[in-house]
């Protein structure tokens, strides 16, 4: 009977979870907390660690006592303690917020746990109120156009027509700080995880502490019902942007070759056919003037080329688009707003190795080429500027249409796009990168978005990467693979038959 009864306990304990499991300590939570988190949350708990100032968005306030990231019901003030444990485990994508499963156990992060709640003096607290997921709706098309039709009459206030965050009116959280509608289309930087059931439990429960309501609150004019909330899940779902995902492997920037002339518009459906690579940018740290709280964080790049030039097409979100004088993006920018920008950057000579100028707009033995497009402003047209540079403080600026380098922008729901141009050889070898088939060219971005108040150094950027023109096709593509074909046919059967003659 006694095997039976503990038997019976050490089931309900397993199907219990990790939380009954593995019981937090708070003295021992203490001990990791001081070690791992106060740097950026603060000796206390308030969110005023000294690295706190610089991350965007900024720390959690957990002696506050709210989680914008929590999967009770929308009125239940307490956040469950698996919530808290899993935003240890897996971190929060798009912040500074790391997974610690690599560093920490389970059991270590469930004794932080407790003293996370115990520095808001919600020990003994537990929530009581679940989301009613109802009867899930799988994706369908009916499901996804539903959707769409709810979220353009709910959420496209905020997260505009596209998903991409484009901003209509300034935002603030509870606390004052400047927020951003979420990009929907770019799927891994959810901070609650972007399966539909999660998407599910955001539009319900809502995000504490900032604009992002609950659409089950009773007492809302834009309540959702639990179905249309399957609905606007799976549309949102829908959004992903896969072909635009950061690849780490994909270093390279394919340039194909095309006959005739090079399209010179963002909008020409020519660009549908080349091959795109997108790109991490992280913030300028390196020279004064540095940014910590960046807003743009990729870039996707496709190229062509001809016998006369090669024409660059680059591509980013962003959820304004910053004119300086116009009093309607002044109204949702930081106070100091610039224009927005790209730019890209080339060797000056090609290396013969693996050796590449400084990254940081180069140095004094191997300078660099810059092409620096800029939005433009009420008074004044879009820009392309060319500048040799050997570091940040030796930068020459010089005439980019002597060297034939044109550029034209185009912004469209929340996306930049432009088209740099410029002939592959120019008068000006010793200063001018000439561009050659066959090689692998070292290349590098920068963005600005004006509206996060980014002038000068203060932008984001990219390490080098490789852009490789891929020599036109010739007859030997194609003869080469046929003549290794029959040679080892030939063999092949060479084998055979004097394999039949010795037996």
């Amino acid at each position: 009977m006694k095997k039976h009864i503990l038997l019976a306990l050490l089931v309900t304990g397993l199907m219990a979870g990790p939380a009954f499991a593995n019981p937090g300590d708070a003295e021992k939570g203490a001990q990791i907390y001081n070690k791992r988190c106060m740097w950026c949350h603060g000796e206390e708990g308030d969110g005023t660690g000294v690295e706190g100032n610089r991350l965007n968005p900024p720390p959690r306030a957990f002696s506050e006592g709210w989680y914008k990231i929590k999967s009770s019901a929308f009125d239940d003030d307490i956040v469950k303690d698996e919530d808290i444990f899993r935003m240890i485990k897996e971190g929060m994508p798009g912040t500074a917020m790391p997974g610690w499963s690599d560093i920490l156990s389970d059991q270590d992060m469930w004794d932080l746990v407790v003293y996370l709640k115990a520095l808001a003096g919600l020990e003994e607290e537990k929530a009581t109120k679940d989301v009613d997921y109802g009867s899930e709706i799988k994706s369908s098309p009916e499901s996804i156009a539903k959707g769409k039709e709810l979220f353009i009459d709910r959420c496209a206030e905020c997260h505009g027509d596209t998903g991409k965050g484009v901003s209509i009116k300034k935002l603030k959280d509870d606390l004052g700080y400047r927020t951003w509608p979420r990009n929907l289309t770019k799927l891994w930087t959810y901070r609650g995880s972007n399966s539909p059931k999660d998407i599910f439990t955001r539009i319900t429960v809502g995000i504490p502490g900032t604009q992002m309501p609950s659409f089950a609150d009773p007492g809302s004019n834009k309540k959702l019902s639990i179905e249309e909330r399957w609905h606007v899940s799976n549309f949102v779902a829908s959004l992903a942007e896969t072909e635009k995902v950061v690849d780490g492997e994909n270093i390279v920037i394919q340039v194909q070759k095309i006959e005739g002339a090079l399209p010179d518009s963002p909008e020409d459906p020519k660009w549908a056919e080349s091959v795109s690579t997108t790109l991490g940018l992280i913030p300028q740290f390196i020279a004064d003037e540095r940014l910590f709280t960046p807003s743009n964080d990729t870039i996707t790049a496709r190229a062509f080329y001809n016998d006369e030039e090669i024409a660059i097409f680059l591509e980013w979100d962003d959820r304004t688009k910053s004119i300086p004088g116009d009093v309607n993006a002044q109204n949702i920018s930081d106070a100091e707003m610039g224009e927005d920008g790209v730019a890209i950057q080339f060797p000056v000579v090609i290396p013969d190795g693996m050796e590449k100028p400084y990254f940081g707009m180069g140095d004094a033995a191997n300078p660099v080429n810059i092409w620096h497009w800029k939005s433009g402003t009420t008074e004044s047209p879009e820009t392309i500027n060319l500048l040799n540079s050997k570091g940040f403080g030796e930068i020459e600026k010089r005439d980019a249409s002597k060297t034939g380098l044109s550029a034209k922008g185009n912004y469209d729901k929340g996306t930049w796009r432009v088209v740099m141009k410029r002939p592959l050889n120019t008068d000006e070898a010793e200063n001018d990168l000439q561009i050659k088939k066959g090689k692998f060219i070292p290349v590098a971005f920068a963005a600005w978005d004006g509206s996060n108040s980014e002038k000068g150094s203060k932008h984001t950027m990219t390490t080098w990467y490789w852009l490789f023109l891929k020599p036109a096709a010739s007859a030997n593509v194609y003869i080469v693979p046929i003549v290794v074909m029959l040679l080892i046919v030939g063999a092949e059967l060479w084998w055979a038959r004097s394999a039949t003659k010795k037996n």
